[in-house]
């Protein structure tokens, strides 16, 4: 009777475990450091998604949200915890550059890349603000990678996912955009040519400009778009 009891008892445990609401494991962590006046701040190894925005304030300020793809209940949750840990985002000064290094195990086994399978087993974000004068180069891997306001070169790489620029629309730029497998739109001038098999698209702008674009997506879209600006409000009538 008593190992009866203590079957049963063990079963409810396991239901109303099963019963608790499962949740995400999130991790934030934010970072400034000194930015070099006219340098270059470089992403090595990113993925997931980058947002990057220019600021008056001189220096940079990094936030990283690192979270898991699937929720956990509350007894597995600093198991995915130490696994979240293992995702290493540093930024460090080298030079006249200001380098953001993202680490992560590889997924052991896994197959040759592909655009349809997760590149990852967890979430990473990263919210930059930077000197609206900062160089940017980025090589990303999967996911997507969001400027806006910076008016100096940006050179961006993507393997799987998209690119977005929002700039100053006085700026002149020298344009090089590339989508292996997708489309490139800009507000700015220049010439589209699609390629042979229609697949791919390039927007190109050659003409000598105080700033360089180069873009290259694989799988997915460019989008070059103006700032926006308000219209300045009119004279006030009584």
């Amino acid at each position: 009777m008593m190992r009866m009891l203590a079957v049963l008892f063990g079963m409810s445990c396991l239901l109303l475990a099963d019963d608790e609401p499962k949740q995400k494991v999130l991790v934030t962590h934010t970072e400034r450091a000194d930015f070099p006046s006219g340098g270059w701040l470089r992403l090595k190894n990113s993925a997931g998604e980058v947002t990057v925005e220019g600021w008056d304030s001189p220096g940079v300020e990094l936030t990283t949200i690192k979270s898991t793809k699937d929720a956990y209940p509350s007894r597995d949750r600093d198991k995915a915890s130490r696994e979240l840990d293992k995702v290493r985002v540093s930024m460090e000064r080298q030079g006249s550059d200001l380098v953001i290094t993202t680490e992560f195990p590889r997924r052991r086994g896994a197959l040759p890349f592909s655009p349809w399978r997760p590149a990852t087993a967890f979430d990473l974000e990263y919210h930059i603000k930077a000197p609206m004068n900062a160089k940017l180069s980025a090589a990303h891997g999967t996911g997507e990678v969001h400027v806006a306001d910076l008016a100096s070169d940006v050179h961006v790489t993507v393997r799987n996912g998209a690119i977005t620029l929002q700039l100053p629309p006085e700026g002149q730029y020298d344009i090089d955009a590339k989508s292996d497998f997708g489309d490139v739109t800009s507000d700015f001038p220049g010439h589209a040519k699609r390629s042979q098999w229609l697949l791919g698209h390039r927007f190109v702008q050659g003409a000598p400009a105080a700033h360089h674009l180069y873009l290259r997506v694989g799988f997915g879209d460019i989008t070059i778009m103006k700032i926006q600006k308000p219209p300045a409000p009119g004279p006030v009538t009584h």
